[in-house]
């Protein structure tokens, strides 16, 4: 039974020492026919491949050598221009094609390029990959027919289709334009003739595998077969005497002292005086142990040594691991303290007043409530990259599930300005205690950790931008009714925060469609307060020498002079609601390479006239809402007027909206009073029941980032 087990070791560790040989004597498997040449310029051109019907199992294998004084001999397929690469006797041939192509110029002609293959020998369906390039471009594969390209309208790029070698191509920008003038690798694989190895073997005269020792072996892409060397064997199977054994004792192999070669394999064993299989793998080689006593004194020695480093090893990691533990409990402390957890500690009203009545639980739930580092680590899976919600440019969101089972969202912010502690720790304790529907509620924060982190209120419905933009094919798309109740919803949070949340006023100065969360009933929530600003009592505006913000959504006067007053929120709502009447980005990169702000686009349109309904989302157009569309449009240019006093506050903008979605149109002298001074581009209110034209507009836009970048922001 022991011999049994023995010997099937020694065939498996046989096989790794053949894979181990074959990968490393490729080269010497390629081999002519006696008389031969063996190559045509820098490729091995191995037999049943030849250079003339002498040298070539047959027409199929014919390699046509194409020799120049001026340049290398290159061969290529017979009949063809398809340069050969490569060949490889495991059935494998690497030609070198040109790209499929096609191409409408500015001027209107069009021009096309097919890609053909003139070979017997089938395109390999596992070594390759079919790929497109281009843009609006499809390509495909049809039998006797060109590569295919479709989209929406003419593109003055050219699309490309092919098939290349996997792994051996990587997309690049230039490629748009030149990949026409590049060649690129295809894998082909070789058969011999094209019947299976059963009946193949009835003629010998004309059965390809010549050599002792080779085997046969039906190809698995189209008809034929392919000859290779019997386990132990290397060489070219197709040559009479072609295969030869494998010295496995003169390379890498198992044994540990004696290797013994035979053919077709090898053997492992012990000299005289030793024991074991003599692999390294199994029991090696080692003496053989006596019966006396003496001889059992160095494994009694050895044993109890080992114990002893054993149980010191083990004794040395507790000491280490406590070690470690303390280190981190002293680290959180520090950072505790470091980041004004004390302070907040002081901060926060305890449970019972000094009359000595108990809070309220309404007031209870509006402390911010401090969490441990170990928490927010089990309530993320230790942070798992399967819990990340979303990523930016000011860090990074995970859902959390606390031991209530209460989903939440953790923020961990990339920066933080440990000089301001004080400042942030005032922050969290006045935005914790905003008690709004349409505000994602602040829980608390982790001080335990380097940088400090916050804990939200989760939404599970996604962004605004995500609805306007962004969504996939199951979710409907966001009607006129749906995005009113929306802005009205954001509208009142942002006023809510610049004048009741707390006794400071609250600046967000980061309002954009990102920062909108949407609840299954489509509730709009404001979120991400990292950026936001409390104002001083009394005090109408701050002058910041750092500005936050997005580009597209932050005001101009704010930019250019630094002053943030609550009118900036203003602007930059008006920007959002941009977002919901035309569904675009808040800017974009023209053809020229020009930034185009969304505010900048909207305005100018209003004041062409007739050009508004040409840039709101065409679905939205369709309701037919016109003249409230045309008077929200109204409202949008007032909000973005660069002038700040001239802008309408918070309050006042929701105010309209109300109006608006209650059904309310707004009268005339309004609007040429709080909204609008002159008359806005566009459509006349008069002129809103006719029926307006819609103009198609590309939906292929390049996104542009942010000097601040985007994020999915809690």
């Amino acid at each position: 039974m022991g011999n049994h087990k023995t010997t099937i070791m020694l065939i498996s560790l046989q096989q790794l020492v053949m894979l181990i040989v074959l990968l490393g004597t490729e080269g010497v498997c390629s081999q002519s026919k006696e008389g031969c040449p063996d190559s045509c310029g820098s490729v091995s051109i191995p037999y049943p491949f030849g250079t003339s019907n002498d040298c070539a199992l047959d027409d199929s294998f014919l390699v046509t050598c194409n020799q120049s004084s001026s340049s290398p001999a290159t061969p290529f397929l017979p009949g063809s221009t398809t340069n050969i690469l490569n060949i490889s006797l495991v059935g494998e041939l690497r030609v070198a094609t040109s790209v499929a192509h096609d191409c409408y110029s500015t001027n209107g002609s069009y021009s096309n390029y097919q890609s053909q293959i003139l070979s017997r020998f089938p395109i390999s369906n596992t070594r390759n990959m079919f790929t497109g390039v281009g843009c609006d471009t499809i390509a495909v594969i049809r039998n006797n027919e060109s590569l295919h390209r479709s989209g929406q309208g003419k593109n003055f790029i050219t699309g490309y289709g092919f098939v290349v070698e996997e792994e051996a191509y990587k997309f690049s920008i230039a490629d748009l334009v030149y990949l026409r003038e590049t060649t690129l690798p295809l894998v082909l694989d070789w058969a011999v003739g094209n019947q299976s190895c059963q009946v193949a073997k009835n003629d010998l005269a004309s059965f390809a595998c010549k050599a002792n020792h080779s085997e046969c072996n039906d190809s698995k892409n189209g008809g034929g077969y392919r000859c290779n060397c019997s386990f132990g064997f290397q060489g070219n199977p197709y040559l009479l005497d072609g295969c030869e054994d494998i010295d496995e004792c003169k390379v890498s192999n198992p044994c540990t002292l004696i290797c013994q070669n035979f053919l077709g394999g090898f053997n492992c064993s012990c000299p005289e005086g030793y024991e074991g299989d003599g692999t390294r793998n199994g029991t090696g080689c080692h003496r053989k142990v006596s019966d006396n006593k003496q001889s059992k004194v160095p494994y009694i020695i050895a044993s109890i040594v080992s114990t002893c480093l054993l149980v010191l090893g083990m004794t040395s990691l507790y000491t280490y691991l406590s070690y470690k533990k303390r280190k981190i409990i002293k680290l959180r402390e520090r950072y505790f303290q470091q980041n004004g957890g004390a302070f907040l500690k002081q901060m926060i009203p305890r449970n019972k007043e000094p009359n000595g009545e108990y809070q309220s639980r309404q007031e209870e739930d509006l402390k911010p409530k401090i969490f441990t580092d170990k928490e927010l680590k089990r309530a993320t899976k230790n942070y798992h990259q399967s819990r990340i919600l979303g990523m930016g440019g000011f860090g990074t969101v995970y859902r959390g599930v606390l031991p209530d089972n209460t989903v939440v969202a953790i923020k961990k912010s990339n920066n933080y300005n440990s000089k301001l502690v004080k400042q942030f720790i005032n922050e969290v304790i006045v935005i914790s205690q905003i008690d709004h529907d349409n505000v994602v509620k602040l829980l608390g924060c982790c001080l335990e950790t380097e940088i400090p982190i916050l804990v939200y209120e989760y939404v599970n419905n996604r962004t605004l931008s995500y609805h306007i933009r962004d969504r996939s094919q199951e979710s409907p798309p966001l009607s006129w009714e749906l995005r009113l109740k929306i802005a009205v919803e954001s509208g009142r949070a942002l006023a809510y925060m610049h004048t009741t949340a707390t006794s400071t006023p609250i600046v967000h100065r980061d309002v954009k469609t990102d920062n909108i969360l949407l609840d299954e009933n489509y509730t709009a929530k404001v979120s991400d307060f990292g950026s936001s600003a409390l104002f001083p009592l009394g005090q109408s505006h701050l002058i910041n020498t750092y500005l936050h913000g997005t580009y597209g959504y932050m005001d101009p006067q704010y930019m250019s002079s630094g002053i943030l007053t609550e009118k900036s929120d203003v602007y930059s709502f008006g920007v959002v609601l941009a977002e919901l009447l035309t569904s675009k980005k808040a800017s974009w990169i023209e053809h020229d390479g020009r930034v185009m702000p969304l505010a900048k686009h909207f305005v100018s349109s209003m004041d062409t006239s007739g050009n508004l309904f040409q840039i709101i989302d065409r679905q939205i157009v369709n309701e037919e809402n016109f003249e409230q569309l045309q008077q929200v449009a109204n409202l949008v240019k007032s909000c973005l007027r660069s002038e700040i006093d001239e802008r309408p506050t918070m309050t006042e903008v929701v105010n309209e909206l109300e109006r608006l979605s209650m059904g309310e149109l707004l009268p005339s002298e309004r609007i040429g009073g709080l909204l609008s001074s002159e008359r806005i581009g566009g459509l006349l209110l008069s002129e809103s029941s006719s029926s307006l034209p819609v103009i198609a507009y590309a939906t292929n836009h390049t996104n542009f980032i942010s000097p601040t970048g985007r994020s999915y922001s809690i």
